[in-house]
């Protein structure tokens, strides 16, 4: 009798990877990167922590430590059409200069991120979802467009997840 072995090809490695909506849901569209986070809901596997970041930016330097890949939700300053998406994946491009991103706090996410860089504490790779806003007012509601925006940032997300989690070079792109 002959004993068959099988041979299983290597599995590859799951990397990890975790995912933060960053705004003030009470600041009208800065709240949007908070919104994404919550329809992310369910949609993603139970190994990636979906996490809010609202005030200290600095947090986000000790969120990266130890995670392969982070992906980043926030508002982006009015520059021309409210809602509008710019995925930035810094494998492929450098952080946009002149602090683009909505905050309301002076220490914002691109000065985090070159923080966590210039420490060698930051992920392998980020990528960073703006959703451009136009109100972020104390109190006011979240414009139409913005919170439009959200469900596909969601959807992008998802995806953006499974290629990192895989290590699939190249995104999704911009809309």
């Amino acid at each position: 009798m002959t004993d068959t072995i099988e041979r299983q090809a290597p599995q590859e490695a799951i990397r990890s990877v975790r995912v933060i909506g960053i705004g003030n849901p009470d600041r009208a569209d800065d709240g949007v990167g908070c919104l994404v986070a919550q329809r992310l809901a369910g949609r993603l596997p139970a190994d990636v922590a979906v996490l809010t970041r609202g005030g200290d930016m600095m947090d986000i330097g000790d969120d990266m430590a130890g995670v392969d890949a982070l992906v980043c939700i926030d508002a982006a300053r009015p520059a021309g059409s409210p809602g509008s998406v710019t995925r930035i994946g810094l494998a492929e491009q450098l952080l946009p200069g002149g602090g683009t991103f909505a905050s309301s706090h002076g220490f914002g996410l691109a000065q985090a991120i070159e923080l966590a860089l210039a420490l060698g504490t930051a992920s392998q790779d980020i990528v960073i979802y703006a959703i451009e806003g136009t109100s972020f007012e104390p109190g006011a509601p979240m414009t139409r467009d913005v919170a439009a925006a959200a469900q596909e940032v969601a959807a992008r997300v998802v995806a953006e997840v499974e290629r990192l989690r895989s290590g699939t070079s190249k995104g999704t792109g911009d809309a």
